[in-house]
């Protein structure tokens, strides 16, 4: 029996215009956005759809825009008649996207929380103080040795392990600017930087997981109806209160999305449906588990052969 999972992509995915194609052709995506815009008082749709470029890849912006995307492509799949997964995933911001798809928050909880958690990132350090970069080539072991080697008091942590030699790096500016020196010295095929405001999931993020957890306290979370694994364990939460602790810390621990598709695997998973805009998260998990296929769901072709692909799972 096929058994698939769902995952959901984060920040850096988003472009203006990313759901035209979907939108024309299945009304559930503009209902999607509408719903989300009265929630949060912010016409989404414009800004997804119209830009500028530069507002929609504003934090603030980007996260809640990119929940709603994900959740819009999923509901055209529920109303296609996809297949159910049995685990669901999100990468970074995409964990909230998972949990609204999975009921564990409405789409206004979710939005809004997105909304907030972006404010209170940002918040936390101000743009140009903190920095993210790309590390191509190194183990996991030698990124966090050359982050150690370079902090010299400040911070600078590998934060995503997106595949196998695909770590991100994130900290303090200037830190992270000697840990992408020492990168290349210690071979690093490339080390980049990443065009965002806001050093996720390093311990600059700690303000910000201490004010969303009051946040979170205020919201009525469920545990969700589908298993959700989330992003800094790997497994799933056992109660509603680990899963306010596990959606705290993400702020400031890594994503350990490497572990996330292989506990995929283990589960007896086989295909995974990216559901949102890009396939980045499709490219990842090609290399994290050889033996799962991950199909993108973004438009109305791409939905087309993920159904095909589904077809004998249903019932």
């Amino acid at each position: 029996m096929l058994l698939v999972a769902a995952c959901f992509p984060g920040q850096g995915s988003q472009s203006v215009g990313m759901l035209d194609a979907f939108a024309a052709t299945y009304p559930e995506v503009r209902e999607t956005f509408e719903e989300a815009s009265e929630a949060l008082g912010l016409d989404l749709w414009a800004l997804v759809s119209g830009g500028p470029k530069e507002t929609l890849d504003q934090t603030e912006n980007t996260q809640p825009a990119m929940l709603v995307a994900g959740i819009s492509v999923w509901r055209v799949w529920q109303a296609q008649g996809g297949v159910a997964p049995a685990l669901m995933a999100g990468h970074s911001l995409g964990e909230y996207a998972a949990l609204v798809a999975a009921g564990s928050l409405s789409l206004a909880q979710g939005v809004r929380l997105a909304a907030e958690r972006a404010r209170l990132m940002q918040a936390a350090v101000p743009v140009g103080q903190g920095a993210m970069a790309a590390v191509l080539g190194l183990t996991d072991a030698q990124v966090m040795t050359v982050c150690a080697e370079a902090a010299e008091g400040a911070v600078v942590e590998a934060v995503n392990f997106n595949a196998p030699g695909q770590v991100v790096i994130a900290g303090d500016v200037d830190a992270v600017g000697r840990a992408m020196i020492a990168a290349k010295a210690a071979g690093a095929k490339r080390s980049l930087l990443l065009p965002v405001s806001v050093p996720s999931h390093c311990a600059l993020m700690r303000p910000a997981a201490t004010l969303l957890a009051r946040r979170l306290e205020a919201v009525d979370l469920r545990l969700p109806e589908v298993p959700v694994l989330h992003n800094v364990d790997a497994a799933v939460a056992d109660s509603v209160a680990a899963l306010r602790e596990r959606l705290c810390e993400q702020l400031y621990r890594p994503v350990r999305w490497v572990e996330t598709v292989q506990a995929m695997g283990a589960a007896g998973v086989s295909l995974v449906i990216e559901f949102g805009p890009g396939k980045v998260l499709t490219g990842l998990n090609k290399r994290c588990d050889k033996n799962i296929t991950t199909l993108p769901v973004f438009d109305p072709e791409t939905l087309k052969a993920a159904l095909e692909a589904t077809a004998d799972a249903q019932g």
